[in-house]
């Protein structure tokens, strides 16, 4: 058998942290400190041997019985409204990298946009002893939530406002990146533009968006039409498509912003539908930085989200909240976003 294959101590038998310092020639206490708050205290050729080993006995620290012990689980939680949506997964991954680099691990949780699923996930987080808590909020209530910080877990909120919650948070600059579109659009020419959210509700960012929309058009003097529609209502994107094309046939320069990546998904399917020239008679910008954005039509032009480094702040804040090295006072964060310019905005 290779050396590098993972092989347990003895059959039928998980390998124990024993047995890790057995195969790396290390003593009990060094393997203990390097799955504790003492890692740093090892040498790099030290951490290699230990890893090596964990990787090749396939060993799997108890993280809820190191808690019991020394009250330290190296877990954090987050709590996502959708996984579904690109934005979400780039969150995590960032998150999840930016934990990993200081030795903690990030327990992912789906809420499905529902409240009821939301409140549940934070009952069962209380069993699993974590340390920090990273939430995209599904309902905007802030009792659960309020009740575990009181309990001193700290919280930062991404993306998502929750109103009386007081807690750190980190998202896109919203009125900044709406203005950014619409300042684009304008140069390029087009003068009838419309905004597509899904429903806003307490959504702080489909509210943030679609009132920055209609005050930027309006301090530039730009026609301005706001639908809240599902995302998966192909009908009523179909009719809206269709609204757009005929104003443009009429005379006009229309372009449409949508909110997020799931809108651009269902409006870059309605005019798919529509079919024919479409891009040549009306303007499209995204709000989110999607993979096929390059590959629709012309490239579909859009107002990137720095998701990476707001998944990394955001467990930076956390880690800070934890260590104590932070001050008390909480505060918020907002990140620029980058204006990608592709064919749906050169207006002919």
């Amino acid at each position: 058998m290779s050396s590098q294959s993972k092989r347990p101590s003895s059959a039928g038998r998980r390998p124990t942290i024993r047995d890790v310092a057995a195969d790396a020639g290390v003593s009990k206490t060094s393997v203990s400190r390097y799955f504790g708050v003492e890692r740093e205290r090892l040498s790099p050729e030290l951490k290699a041997r230990i890893t090596a080993s964990v990787e090749r006995l396939g060993f799997s620290p108890d993280r809820i019985a190191a808690s019991l012990r020394g009250g330290r689980t190296r877990l954090i939680a987050a709590l996502v409204a959708d996984l579904r949506n690109p934005y979400s997964v780039a969150l995590i991954r960032a998150a999840e990298l930016a934990c990993a680099d200081a030795g903690y691990s990030l327990l992912i949780c789906n809420t499905d946009n529902d409240p009821a699923i939301e409140r549940r996930q934070l009952d069962a987080l209380s069993g699993y002893s974590v340390e920090g808590l990273i939430v995209n909020t599904a309902s905007g209530d802030a009792s659960a939530l309020a009740d575990m910080g009181r309990d001193g877990l700290p919280i930062v909120l991404v993306d998502r406002l929750i109103e009386g919650l007081d807690c750190d948070v980190v998202g896109l600059d919203d009125q900044q990146a709406v203005a950014d579109a619409i300042g684009h659009l304008v140069e390029q020419g087009y003068d009838d533009l419309t905004l597509i959210s899904e429903p806003t509700g307490a959504i702080s960012p489909r509210v943030s968006r679609v009132a920055a929309f209609s005050a930027e058009c309006e301090a530039r003097g730009v026609t301005a039409r706001v639908h809240q529609l599902d995302a998966d209502d192909a009908p009523a994107f179909d009719a809206v498509i269709a609204d757009r094309l005929r104003a443009a046939d009429a005379g006009a320069r229309p372009a449409v912003i949508c909110a997020n990546g799931v809108i651009t998904l269902s409006v870059c399917r309605a005019l798919s539908r529509a079919g024919g020239d479409v891009f040549d008679r009306l303007g499209l910008l995204g709000i989110d930085e999607l993979d096929w954005c390059a590959l629709v039509g012309p490239g579909i032009s859009t107002l990137a989200q720095p998701v990476d480094a707001i998944g990394r702040q955001a467990v930076r804040i956390l880690l800070g909240r934890i260590s104590g090295q932070l001050a008390p006072t909480t505060g918020e964060k907002r990140l620029a976003g980058a204006l990608v310019q592709r064919g749906s905005t050169m207006a002919g």
